[in-house]
């Protein structure tokens, strides 16, 4: 017993890191990109990234514009 709840907290962990990694997808590529807005990126996903719509949002923002 001990065995199957050790192997599900293991799993329930790297599933949460898995999904904040996700979550956090549009930011990470803007600040990789060097976008202009990045910091902006950040705040609109941690305001309306839980949306979906704003998750997107985020992303295409992300990918639209480089700094150069």
């Amino acid at each position: 017993m001990e065995a199957v709840l050790k192997d599900g907290l293991e799993f329930a962990a790297g599933y949460s890191f898995a999904l904040s990694l996700l979550f956090f997808l549009p930011a990470i590529l803007a600040f990789l990109l060097s976008h202009a807005r990045r910091w902006a990126i950040l705040i609109l996903l941690l305001t309306l990234g839980w949306t979906g719509v704003g998750w997107l949002v985020a992303l295409i923002w992300s990918l639209s514009g480089r700094k150069r």
